[in-house]
């Protein structure tokens, strides 16, 4: 089956929501938004999608199966839109942050976004570095949604490299949500 290069399809794999909540009061709602030609085509399953959306299960996020996209600006700013319109808070991307020429990720989230937080793709890219030198050709970024209350987050299209800069980030993001909602510093 074959795809056109900006088009949207879903996942198939669902994954229980895990029952402890992040907070006391309230579960987070989060999306994972996989973005690879290969995979949206068909060609080749998604299993980073699965991987981040089952780390952020086991986080207490609630999410729904990834959304699988293809490469490129319009495709990839579809499909976050599409994550914060079914209620995401945490919106988590995976591909397209390299060089290559649809590697549009970074130019479909500054398109969603009010404000970059570099700090936090800095972060990523430091962290990331420890494994791999090849985590310093990320252009992926951070930033948050002012309206909603939401963080977008670009992560790496490789497994370990997602799945590690999720659990990079996991700690931070409560405290982001936060202070998005007016709470204390």
């Amino acid at each position: 089956m074959t795809a056109a290069p900006d088009a949207v399809t879903d996942a198939t794999a669902a994954v229980a929501p895990r029952s402890a909540p992040i907070t006391e009061d309230v579960r987070v709602r989060a999306a994972v938004v996989t973005a690879s030609d290969r995979a949206a085509s068909g060609e080749r399953p998604d299993t980073t999608g699965p991987a981040l959306v089952h780390r952020l299960v086991e986080a207490g996020y609630v999410c729904d199966p990834a959304i699988v996209v293809a490469d490129g600006e319009e495709s990839v700013g579809t499909g976050i839109r599409r994550a914060l319109e079914a209620g995401a808070r945490v919106v988590v991307t995976t591909g397209g942050t390299g060089v290559g020429p649809r590697d549009r990720t970074p130019e479909a989230t500054r398109t969603v976004i009010d404000r970059e937080i570099p700090g936090m793709a800095e972060l990523l890219r430091r962290e990331g570095a420890a494994s791999t030198p090849m985590a310093a050709l990320s252009r992926g970024i951070v930033g948050v949604i002012d309206g909603p209350g939401a963080v977008v987050v670009n992560l790496p299209g490789s497994s370990r490299g997602a799945t590690e800069g999720l659990d990079t980030l996991l700690p931070l993001l409560p405290h982001v949500l936060d202070q998005l909602t007016g709470g204390d510093h």
